[in-house]
């Protein structure tokens, strides 16, 4: 499900290079657990495959910068497809996951939207990093879009916009549910529980009526996604916002109406 009530700056179009930065996580392990955590892989590709076929380039960029770890459960055959396996088999996409950008190095000012990937790792390394907060925040504010998926949510806590105020309070936003959270097996393995703290934020947190299916919302500039099944229609929802901002940017056939 996508909700679209998209309200872009029209003062973005033609003012930004048409980038989008992809934050993804350097974290990799649990607090008890034998397995690693990372990157959840389809959440990056699935995102990039609707992106860039609609014109878009993509900057991959972490808080540590350098490689990114992928989740172990995410390479398992119930998660992936074959368009994901394409890209584990590209030695440019790996080089890439290798070389990720340090968030601290980043510009924000080259990028008119940011999307943060999700995997249970970025609920270590998302939250509380003054870098990635400098860069969204300055994304937003400079009229941009900020979008994220499942845990990657994290990524818009503590978010302030221009008048200091938190960016998702009183907004329509998703991401990972308690209730995903405690089916995954992974409720004593988290430092909190998303759903709750978005709530404590003043987010008017939204779910899909079964765990684990696609649902996305848009609300403005903010376009969030609940779980691994989601990053497709985040991305959409992404590039309709981006597109009527600026339709030079639209893929053949998809000019909004005036």
């Amino acid at each position: 499900m996508t909700s679209a009530n998209a309200q872009p700056n029209s003062s973005m179009a033609g003012s930004r290079e048409h980038q989008i930065l992809v934050i993804m996580t350097n974290h990799a392990s649990y607090p008890s657990r034998s397995d690693t955590t990372g990157l959840w892989l389809t959440e990056l590709t699935h995102f990039t495959d609707v992106v860039e076929a609609a014109g878009y380039t993509t900057v991959f960029a972490s808080p540590k910068g350098g490689a990114v770890p992928l989740d172990e459960r995410s390479l398992g055959w119930l998660y992936m497809d074959k368009a994901a396996r394409r890209h584990l088999q590209s030695a440019t996409f790996r080089a890439r996951l290798q070389n990720t950008l340090p968030i601290a190095d980043v510009d924000p000012s080259r990028f008119s939207a940011i999307y943060f990937t999700g995997g249970h790792g970025v609920m270590w390394d998302f939250p509380n990093n003054p870098d990635l907060r400098r860069v969204a925040e300055t994304i937003y504010n400079q009229g941009g879009i900020v979008s994220a998926v499942c845990h990657g949510v994290a990524g818009l806590l503590d978010l302030k916009d221009d008048q200091g105020r938190l960016i998702i309070k009183g907004r329509n936003i998703t991401g990972f549910s308690d209730r995903e959270e405690w089916l995954s097996g992974m409720k004593s393995q988290v430092p909190f529980f998303l759903e709750d703290r978005l709530v404590s934020q003043g987010a008017r947190y939204h779910k899909g009526w079964l765990p684990f299916t696609s649902f996305a919302l848009t609300d403005g500039r903010l376009v969030t996604g609940q779980n691994p099944q989601s990053p497709r229609a985040v991305a959409e929802a992404v590039t309709a916002a981006l597109c009527a901002s600026d339709v030079t940017r639209c893929p053949p056939g998809s000019i909004p109406a005036p």
